[in-house]
């Protein structure tokens, strides 16, 4: 029998329902890759004996005949999802030890179709990153490393432990969030699959917000079928999230491998930025022909304010995080550190709570919102979200149903090498990924080769909204043409 770990999430579920194994086997296989691997550092919180009473009652369900979609499936659980009776934290000491009495919509949804929990991932705190290094808990690594350098790499962020934990065979799938590109980054950084969907698909509730209006729940997976397949039991109308929009999920998995005959896919013009590496240059140009091969049709487009979306999100999204965490203050929930007066609680307990990435985008977000500067910049930054949602809008109305271009500027970098004297050299890394955020529009990044020093990278491909079945099948031919890759184990 092939090794548990070493199957992709529909393969699981085939062996299960055929019996080939039972969810205690594929479970406890997982365990033990979880155990060996905690130089990783993915995991927050380990939750075995809850993995393995889910994992019996999936097997008692097989056994009855139940078909559940995702039956004995071992996840992982980015930290900021609420999970009732688990340490919920979002990797930040403020929220200290803090224990839900409550279940996030998406992981009650999870459990409902029969998965099964392994433990809480780790993630850059509060979301705020983009190489999960501003965990209070550690810096995640990368199971990948550049050609025989020892260097430990960061797996992106901020759902850097989400990817990690997959591509390391030690989850079959895990929760994931993006706010900016913190689904599509770190999938590009560990040869992963990871689709952010479009903006009000997934439920936000039970979910510690950064940037309400940018903020989306998704997956992370080994292949485009098992994001599929995840995505399904994830997307949904949930009236305690009035974000939430209220039409039919479609059977993501029928989309994979529907043809491509006739289809129309976008090349933006202004994602060829100065000093891009030529190796990315050159996959872009792989992933069009291999599209194009496909019978899909490839046409030059233009999206004029992609140059101000990085900068307008530097903003939105600030703003919207000094509001979200205006509610950690000591007095409910989380750490206190006591103070002569409620003010001086609040400044202690924020203090001490909260990490310096943290520190920073609350106070650009308080500045932005101040009285004098509210006109100047929020309001400004607004106006462009909304121009650069109008050129998403006039590319769709063209006839174009995809848009194609690369997920990050380079590949994964090592630890400590960005952002500590400038930090805006690390937020450049999202500058493919933040337009669609901005605009509320789906995207997918699959893996689609690797660098000269045998790091993956990886293809973002950009649909329209609601329309995440395109992206599945286009996403699946890249996946097709390029094949899988899996880090060799050095942990």
């Amino acid at each position: 029998m092939t090794d548990l770990t070493s199957l992709t999430l529909a393969e699981a579920r085939d062996g299960l329902a055929k019996k080939s194994f039972t969810s205690i086997e594929l479970t406890d296989a997982h365990l033990k890759a979880m155990e060996a691997a905690r130089a990783l550092n993915a995991f927050v919180l380990e939750t075995p004996d809850r993995a393995r009473d889910m994992a019996r009652e999936a097997d008692d369900g097989l056994a009855r005949g139940e078909r559940k979609p995702l039956a004995g499936i071992p996840l992982g659980i980015k930290d900021l999802f609420a999970t009732k009776g688990f340490r919920t934290t979002a990797c930040s000491k403020i929220l200290d030890n803090f224990i839900p009495t409550y279940e996030s919509t998406i992981t009650s949804q999870l459990w409902r179709d029969g998965a099964v929990m392994l433990g809480k991932l780790n993630n850059d705190e509060f979301a705020m990153g983009s190489s999960n290094e501003t965990s209070c808990f550690g810096p995640v690594a990368n199971p990948w490393r550049r050609g025989s350098s020892n260097a430990t790499l960061v797996p992106g962020g901020s759902s850097g432990g989400s990817a990690a934990a997959v591509a390391a065979l030690l989850c079959m799938g895990a929760t994931a969030t993006d706010t900016g590109g913190s689904i599509r980054q770190p999938a590009a950084f560990t040869a992963t699959v990871g689709i952010k969907p479009t903006y009000g698909r997934c439920s936000r509730w039970g979910v510690v917000a950064f940037g309400s209006s940018l903020d989306q729940a998704g997956p992370i997976a080994r292949t485009v079928r098992d994001a599929a397949i995840l995505l399904r039991s994830m997307a949904g109308h949930d009236p305690k999230d009035t974000t939430s929009v209220d039409v039919g999920v479609p059977d993501y998995e029928a989309a994979v491998g529907r043809s491509l005959k006739g289809m129309k896919i976008g090349i933006p013009k202004e994602y060829r930025m100065d000093g891009m590496p030529a190796e990315i240059e050159k996959l872009w140009e792989a992933g069009a022909a291999w599209l194009k091969a496909a019978g899909c049709e490839m046409v030059e487009i233009s999206l004029p304010h992609t140059k101000y979306a990085l900068p307008a999100y530097y903003i939105v999204a600030p703003a919207e995080a000094s509001s979200n965490l205006a509610r950690y203050d000591g007095v409910r929930y989380g750490l206190r550190e006591n103070g002569r007066s409620i003010g001086e609680l609040y400044e202690n307990t924020r203090a001490a709570g909260f990490g310096a990435e943290v520190r920073r985008r609350v106070m650009i977000g308080t500045y932005v919102l101040s009285a004098g500067y509210y006109d100047a910049y929020y309001l400004r930054a607004q106006k462009v979200r909304t121009l650069i949602k109008k050129d998403f809008e006039d590319c769709f109305a063209t006839g174009v149903q995809a848009i194609l271009t690369p997920a990050t500027p380079s590949a994964a970098f090592g630890q400590g090498e960005k952002g500590s004297a400038d930090p805006i050299e690390m937020y450049l890394n999202d500058i493919f990924t933040v337009p669609a955020n901005m605009a509320g529009v789906p995207g997918i990044a699959v893996p689609a080769g690797k660098d000269a020093q045998g790091l993956p990278l990886g293809l973002q491909l950009i649909g329209r909204p609601f329309d995440e079945e395109t992206l599945f099948s286009l996403g699946e031919v890249i996946e097709q043409a390029a094949g899988r890759f899996t880090p060799p184990i050095w942990w």
